[in-house]
C-alpha cells in the first residue's frame, strides 16, 4: 500500500492563533501516526509563488491522510487556523 502525504504551503498572519492550531493539530497527527517530514525551515522558490512556511506530513496510506484531515480532532484544530493563515493544502498518494 502506498503512503499518503499532506502538503501545506502557508503564510501565517496571526502567529498566536496559528500556534494554537499547530498544538491541536499535533494531537490529530499523533492519533493518525503522522510523521513530519518538513516543517518550516529553509526554502527557495524555484518556480511560481512561494509561501514562507511549508509542511509535509507522511501517513501510512492516502486514506489515512484523508481520515486525519476529516477527523474531529483536526477539524477542531483547523477552526483556530481559519483567519490566522492563508494556506494551500493537498493530499497526495505516494508511489509503491
Amino acid at each position: 500500500m502506498s503512503k499518503g502525504y499532506i502538503i501545506a504551503r502557508v503564510s501565517v498572519s496571526d502567529p498566536e492563533a496559528y500556534a494554537e492550531y499547530a498544538a491541536l493539530a499535533r494531537v490529530a497527527m499523533d492519533r493518525f501516526g503522522a510523521t513530519i517530514l518538513a516543517r518550516g525551515g529553509r526554502y527557495t522558490a524555484l518556480e511560481g509563488e512561494a509561501r514562507p512556511r511549508n509542511v509535509i506530513l507522511e501517513f501510512a496510506s492516502y486514506d489515512t491522510a484523508l481520515e486525519y484531515w476529516n477527523s474531529p480532532e483536526y477539524q477542531a484544530a483547523r477552526s483556530h487556523r481559519i483567519g490566522a493563515a492563508e494556506i494551500e493544502l493537498c493530499a497526495v498518494e505516494g508511489v509503491d
